[in-house]
């Protein structure tokens, strides 16, 4: 399937996604799903931007599959801030999201806005992603009101792993299905241009898409949300750990780059690497002065 038009220089922008929901609601058969993953550094943002990603997550999520962390609680905001700037060097076509970190946003208002703002002026990003629904309702308005754009994230929220008591399966119980519900029509309210439905019901994510008027995107909701994302280590086979039920592996890069490196250890072990050919050599004219270099 081909692209569909975005801002007419080939970027994606907030207004494209929004657009894209309402001409789901018109015409739901031409309607193209929103594409998320998430990328950390310059090289995986740059393929996953010419592959035709349209939004590319600087997901918090860096702290587990790329610092070697237990959760994403210890990453701290000049980290998320060194990875954004990593990606956003490598995207010309994607949209570029920023998780905003456990702490950053969870205390001052004002310091909020402006660590919020450090992400956009120092980083580059352009939008941030802010967990939580209905509490998050007045940081979402203020943020909103700043022209930064802003996707929340309600059902499983990472940060909240202490208080959710793990990693589990949100809104099986009517009167969870009930909350989260507010919580995505309050981040809606708020300003959000999309929201992230994290392990949830397939049956709440799909009333949820059905009601808002701007984007859902899935990640363990189901296939009828607007978009989904996934976290691109876990696509890619590039966890050591047991990934959840809903990620997909289409590659296992984690084996070709083990297999590549035995070989190249064996050949370095063996004098097989590097070869004549992987040699400089010093011009003809100097090899012939021969007191220059001792034959071994």
């Amino acid at each position: 399937m081909s692209v569909v038009p975005n801002s007419g220089n080939g970027k994606i922008t907030v207004p494209d996604l929004l657009q894209r929901k309402t001409q789901a609601a018109g015409s739901p058969s031409s309607f193209q799903k929103i594409t998320c993953l998430t990328a950390y550094d310059y090289p995986t943002a740059r393929l996953l931007d010419e592959a035709g990603v349209d939004v590319i997550l600087v997901g918090d999520s860096l702290g587990m599959v790329v610092l070697g962390h237990e959760n994403t609680l210890s990453v701290t905001i000049d980290e998320m801030l060194h990875h954004t700037r990593a990606v956003r060097r490598g995207t010309r076509r994607a949209l570029v999201v920023a998780d905003m970190p456990y702490g950053s946003y969870h205390t001052d208002l004002a310091d909020s806005l402006h660590n919020a703002m450090r992400f956009v002026k120092e980083a580059g990003a352009e939008a941030v992603k802010v967990e939580g629904g209905e509490r998050r309702l007045e940081l979402i308005s203020r943020l909103t009101e700043a022209e930064i754009p802003v996707m929340g994230h309600v059902g499983l929220t990472p940060q909240s792993v202490n208080a959710l008591g793990g990693y589990r399966v949100q809104g099986k119980t009517a009167d969870a299905a009930e909350q989260l519900i507010r919580d995505a029509r309050a981040v809606e309210a708020a300003g959000a241009f999309a929201v992230v439905l994290e392990a949830v019901p397939r049956e709440l994510a799909a009333q949820i898409t059905r009601e808002l008027r701007i984007p859902t995107i899935g990640i363990g909701a189901g296939p009828d949300c607007d978009g989904q994302i996934l976290v691109v280590h876990d696509l890619l086979g590039l966890t050591f750990e047991q990934t959840p039920k809903f990620a997909r592996q289409y590659a296992n890069v984690g084996e070709i780059i083990s297999k590549a490196v035995r070989e190249y250890c064996n050949d370095v072990r063996e004098g097989g690497f590097p070869s004549d050919a992987e040699s400089y050599h010093a011009p003809q004219a100097t090899r012939d002065r021969k007191t220059m270099f001792i034959d071994s």
